[in-house]
Formats: structure tokens, C-alpha cells, sequence
């Protein structure tokens, strides 16, 4: 794998657009060739206005994170965002990029991780795989700190697409639902102004005429925003692992429960009782 070291933040819009123009021409296959390159950005500082609108919209606080001056546990990935874009916008990415669907992340947090810090951050994609709706890519994120690992994680996105025989099967629901904690109301807008805090602006966020492009009924929220949400209600030490998968899309505007136990298990359900979003927080 190269590595490229970068002087600043890619932008984001052009990124976006370049994705959006290549998506029609992209041929997404788990067999595929996809980009050997590990991004690099030295000398990462944290912008504390884009932090804080980010938490807004999440719903964190300093007694749901880990302390006043420490990043959000979920936030790093915003930060990765850019130069995810770069690679996945990319001529030699096989995945459309409008369209994609985030279905998993991983996310190690190996101490506290100070807003006011200075980080190193790379991102680079690990692999395809078969999926029984199409094809998935494997995205690594990793933050150093004086040259330690402080952040890391592994997120999971879909191409859908036609497939064949060798698809993997999909990952089964949970059982009984997890006791509920609280039930929120999702305006409309969720997504849009997610959007605006994070810099994902893919379309099927954003408003219903672009999410039905995709064939989704209405505007879906992000899934980074629904883990979010519930780990700003749930909380997580310095040290911990977050695993959660983004099970079924949840329209805007929508009504959500919240669900937890003493196991660290959380979920997010419907109305219908629907599965959303199923993770654990642990040690």
C-alpha cells in the first residue's frame, strides 16, 4: 500500500461532485479493483466551532462524552470524512458513490482524545466483499497522537446492485427488543442539518425527490448520526469499543425509541417495532 501525505483537508464539494459524475460509470463487483492507497494528514487540529455544531445536532454533552475537552467518541470519523471522499470519489474505486449506504462501523478508542490535541489522521480502503444486496467496502480510519494509535475504526458501505449465487446472507435481527429508554421525534430535516455539521451530503439524506432517486420513499437519516444520537443518550469511557450495524433505513420525518441495558447493548426501533440500529459499547 502507498502512502500519501496530504497538506490540508481535501474539499469536500468538488469531492462530492466528482462522485456524483462517476457514480453512473462505476461497475461494483466484490472481485474489483479498488485503491491501494493509505491517505495521510499530519498535523490535524480540531475546528471547535464545527465541533460544536456537531454536537448539537448529536446531542452530546460533557457528561455524555468523555469530559469537556474530549472529542465525542463517533466524531473522529467526521474528521476522516474528507479524505474517505477522496478515495471513494476516486476513478479507481469500483462503488458508485451516490447512493452508498453505510451499514457498519467499528470503532476502537484507546484513551480520551482532547479536542485542543494535535493528530495525526489516515484513512484507506481494506477490501470489497459480497453482500446479498451487492457489494461492500471496507474503510479504515486511524488517529495517532505522538505517534501512538489513539482512534480507530472500520465502517462497512453498500453499493446495491443485482447479485448472483455467493452473495453473503444478511445479518439476523436481535431477538426481544431492549428496554426503552426514551422515544424521539426525528423532524424532517435531521439529515440536512447533519449534513451541514459533518459534510456527508449524499442525497438520500437530504430530501425526499433525492432519496426516491435511490429508490428510498423518503429522506434517510445518516447512520453515523443514529449511532450518534444513541451513544450521546448512552455514554462511553475513555477506553472502549463501539460495534453497531445500521440494520433498516430510518425515514424522516419519524418517531424513534431508544432502547438499552445494563449489558451495554442499545438499539433504535420504530413505530413498528422495525430494528434500525443494533450496537454494543464495551470495554
Amino acid at each position: 500500500m502507498t502512502a500519501v501525505t496530504l497538506n490540508a483537508p481535501p474539499a469536500l464539494a468538488p469531492l462530492l461532485a466528482r462522485g456524483a459524475l462517476r457514480s453512473p460509470f462505476k461497475r461494483p463487483a466484490p472481485d474489483a479493483g479498488f485503491p491501494r492507497t493509505r491517505l495521510v494528514l499530519p498535523g490535524l487540529r480540531v475546528d471547535l466551532a464545527k465541533l460544536a455544531a456537531y454536537e448539537r445536532v448529536c446531542g452530546f454533552t460533557p457528561d455524555t462524552g468523555a469530559g469537556a475537552d474530549a472529542l465525542p467518541v463517533t466524531y473522529p470519523h467526521v474528521l476522516g470524512f474528507p479524505l474517505a471522499m477522496r478515495l471513494m470519489s476516486g476513478r479507481d474505486f469500483p462503488l458508485p458513490l451516490l447512493g452508498l449506504v453505510h451499514t457498519s462501523v467499528e470503532i476502537v478508542r484507546h484513551t480520551a482524545v482532547p479536542a485542543s490535541g494535535e493528530y495525526e489522521l489516515s484513512v484507506h480502503v481494506d477490501g470489497l466483499a459480497a453482500h446479498r444486496r451487492g457489494t461492500e467496502a471496507t474503510v479504515v480510519t486511524g488517529l495517532r497522537s505522538g505517534g501512538d494509535v489513539v482512534w480507530e475504526s472500520r465502517s462497512t458501505y453498500l453499493a446495491r446492485h443485482r447479485t448472483g449465487r455467493g452473495a453473503a446472507p444478511g445479518a439476523r435481527e436481535d431477538g426481544a427488543p431492549l428496554p426503552a429508554v426514551a422515544e424521539w421525534r426525528l423532524a424532517e430535516d435531521v439529515g440536512r442539518r447533519y449534513g451541514a455539521a459533518s459534510g456527508d451530503r449524499n442525497p438520500i439524506h437530504l430530501h425526499p425527490l433525492t432519496a426516491r432517486l435511490f429508490g428510498f420513499p423518503r429522506a434517510i437519516a445518516h447512520g453515523m448520526w443514529t449511532v450518534a444520537r444513541c451513544l450521546a443518550a448512552h455514554g462511553a469511557p475513555d477506553t472502549t469499543v463501539v460495534r453497531a450495524r445500521f440494520r433498516t433505513p430510518v425515514l424522516l420525518p419519524g418517531t424513534v425509541t431508544y432502547g438499552a441495558d445494563g449489558s451495554g447493548r442499545f438499539s433504535l426501533r420504530g413505530a413498528d417495532g422495525r430494528l434500525h440500529v443494533s450496537g454494543e459499547v464495551g470495554r
